[in-house]
């Protein structure tokens, strides 16, 4: 074998924790700062600099994670008689001795991972043939070579369990794992190998192997029949071929996403594959070609050098037949690859199918037909493709009965094969947003016109999520959602649906629990949602409301999002109206909020286990600044008191200084002039008048 293996390998068990002892009932303190557990000792990050010398002897685990040892020598686990388990990852280890475990020949399992041990490694290699148990080995993170690990190696032949991850081997070859002839899973990823070399032929029983996040190029002649569990992601694999053998291969997950594979992998003949994962490549069917043309009769010739032999096969690489049986494969994830159609027959191989992920390719049709039955498929994923049309052949009653989840977001679509959900009998989620689609019933046209195309959900009862978001939906009118009894219902991004009557959604008014109505150009606050009792999740973001709309207090949301809108203030009493009680989560930021009419935020802050996620992002306008509500200065609240004060009263608080200064001045002037202003009346009134 030249090559790597896939991502679905189950990493070594942890090392640091949980051995062996089973569930924590109770703490006891023991001698240091240690904590016994059972028969664990945890000296996790207590700044030790080396093994604590006074701990129980009958201690089975021995936690010594994130400390500061660098030398474990020849005495340092003569008191741990019974040692089964021993962490020491995290540490500064540069040399374990070679007699340091000689009173722990009982051994399982030994972490010793992020350390350096790459520095003396022939010495704690000597060290490591004094465990003839032990049977799971994490060496991550040492910044060892592949000569260097085969040294430590040699001697483990008992192993079961080994990870080499997170170091610097970049070349495997058949004597690096020799001995290691009971190995079980094998860790690899995260170096920087780009050769093999039969380095895996030896080890028969191995049923896990990771090597991703390395450079492979490519994994030619696979044949590790044994092999359950294949991990060769994130590498530079252009091509995937199993040995051309009618042998039964065990291998139940392949994993080859994120590579640079061109061509669907050439598998095993004869295999249990249940989960083939192709996601993240540059895969394409080459048969025919977008522009007509037939590739069929090309054929690859393949030079295979093998010592002083030299092997050249001669290939049919276009020929779309797959030879591998895939009964079994339940799940298929091509997304993100080229793909712009499948060949005829290729989903008739898998009648397992469960979950099928076509998104992100270049699928301009997509056909289902009774020769492709799919009958066990639940999940299928066509977003973000360029599909005009989902064909369904005529008369196929038996297509897709069990799909659950049907994406079609993010396409070309404008309509669907008319009752094509009547065929999927337990559909409950269909997302067809962004789409340019629009639901049945039409308006009525004039005569002689033909109705625009539309999609038909009425009487689809097991449908319960529906996502229309960024369809182009204009006021719809009928009954769209007739006889469905829908949850889950998201109308974001479409600018005119709101315009005109509601009436059309008044069929989802006893069942409907969440509604995205974001970015719908929602302005008035006399949409009416009293009538939506079940409604507990509202999302009214993105749209020019000016005031809080009224009929939401009757409801019982949970959850309300009112960002990005035009909203001045909230109202006073909404905390102790209906929806106030209900609430536990809103979403208020990105409004014009004014400082001066803040009693409502008050109001909130004091609401019992009411979360408001972008608390700090919410701000209030003040005379062309931007503040927060929570901390607004001294001068602006002195300020706002003046501005909400009562107006008459103001007025009369103005005024009485002034009218009491007039006053008192109109006293002393009178005062004043009283004796002059006398003797002139009676100089005048005392006069006598002639008759």
């Amino acid at each position: 074998m030249e090559a790597p293996l896939p991502g679905l390998f189950l990493l070594l068990v942890p090392l640091a924790v949980g051995w062996g002892s089973g569930a924590v009932t109770a703490w006891a303190t023991s001698s240091g700062s240690c904590k016994l557990v059972q028969s664990t000792m945890d000296c996790t990050g207590r700044r030790l600099s080396s093994v604590p010398g006074d701990l129980q002897g009958d201690t089975e685990e021995l936690l010594l994670d994130d400390n500061t040892i660098w030398v474990l020598g020849n005495e340092s686990l003569l008191s741990y008689y019974q040692l089964r388990c021993l962490s020491l990852t995290k540490n500064r280890l540069e040399l374990i001795e070679p007699g340091a475990f000689l009173s722990s020949q009982g051994l399982h399992v030994l972490s010793l991972a992020d350390n350096l041990l790459f520095t003396n490694y022939s010495l704690t290699a000597a060290a490591f043939s004094a465990l003839p148990a032990l049977r799971r080995l994490d060496l991550a993170g040492n910044h060892l070579t592949e000569d260097m690990v085969s040294v430590l190696v040699w001697n483990l032949s008992s192993l079961e369990s080994l990870s080499v991850a997170r170091n610097i081997i970049m070349r495997l070859d058949s004597s690096i794992f020799t001995n290691l002839t009971q190995l079980l899973e094998l860790n690899l990823e995260k170096n920087y190998i780009f050769e093999i070399d039969e380095a895996f032929t030896g080890l028969q029983r191995l049923q896990r192997l990771n090597i991703a996040y390395n450079y492979l190029p490519c994994v030619v002649e696979f044949d590790l029949t044994q092999l359950r569990v294949l991990n060769v992601s994130n590498n530079a694999i252009e091509w995937f071929l199993a040995l051309e053998s009618d042998d039964l291969f065990e291998l139940e997950v392949l994993d080859l996403s994120h590579n640079h594979l061109l061509f669907f992998p050439v598998l095993p003949r004869q295999s249990k594959l249940h989960s083939l994962l192709l996601k993240d490549n540059e895969m394409s069917f080459y048969q025919r070609l977008p522009n007509g043309t037939s590739l069929a009769d090309v054929t690859v010739q393949f030079l295979l050098i093998d010592g002083n032999s030299t092997n050249i096969t001669t290939v049919s690489l276009w020929d779309e037949i797959c030879h591998s049986n895939l009964s079994s494969l339940r799940l298929l994830d091509m997304s993100q690859n080229q793909l712009w159609y499948l060949p005829e027959g290729f989903l008739a191989q898998m009648p397992s199918l469960t979950h099928l992920k076509l998104n992100q390719n270049c699928l301009e049709m997509f056909h289902l037909s009774e020769k492709d039955p799919l009958a066990m498929l639940a999940e299928l994923d066509l977003s973000q493709n360029r599909l005009v049309e989902l064909e369904v052949e005529v008369g196929a009653r038996d297509v897709l009965p069990n799909l659950q989840l049907f994406n079609l977001s993010t396409n070309r679509l404008q309509a669907l094969p008319p009752g094509v959900f009547t065929y999927t009998r337990k559909i409950t989620t269909v997302d067809l947003s962004r789409n340019r689609v629009d639901l049945c019933p039409q308006p009525a046209v004039a005569a002689g016109a033909k109705s625009p195309p539309c999609v038909d959900i009425r009487g689809v009862k097991t449908l319960t999520h529906l996502s229309l978001a960024g369809c182009g939906l204009r006021g719809l009118e009928g009954h769209p959602f007739q006889g469905t009894l829908l949850m889950h219902l998201d109308l974001s991004d479409n600018h005119q649906v709101l315009s005109g009557d509601l009436g059309w959604l008044q069929d989802l008014a006893l069942t409907l629990q969440v509604l995205s109505l974001r970015n719908t150009s929602l302005s008035s606050t006399t949409v009416d949602f009293s009538a939506f009792n079940s409604l507990a999740h509202l999302d009214l973001s993105g749209n020019s409301l000016t005031a809080f709309p009224s009929s939401l207090g009757a409801l019982k949301l949970r959850s309300l999002n009112l960002r990005n809108n035009c909203l001045p203030a909230l109202p006073v009493d909404v905390v102790q109206a209906r929806l106030g009680k209900s609430l536990r989560e809103v979403y208020l930021s990105q409004n014009p909020y004014n400082c001066c009419m803040l009693g409502w935020w008050d109001s909130l802050q004091r609401v019992e286990g009411l979360c408001i996620p972008d608390r700090q992002e919410v701000t209030c306008s003040y005379a062309s600044h931007t503040l927060s509500p929570s901390a607004l200065p001294e001068p602006v609240l002195r300020s706002c008191r003046w501005q909400t004060a009562d107006v008459a009263l103001l007025y009369l608080v103005l005024a009485l200084p002034t009218c009491l200064t007039l006053l008192l001045a109109f006293a002393i002037i009178f005062l004043t002039l009283k004796q002059k202003l006398l003797k002139m009346v009676k100089s005048q009134c005392g006069v006598s008048s002639p008759y």
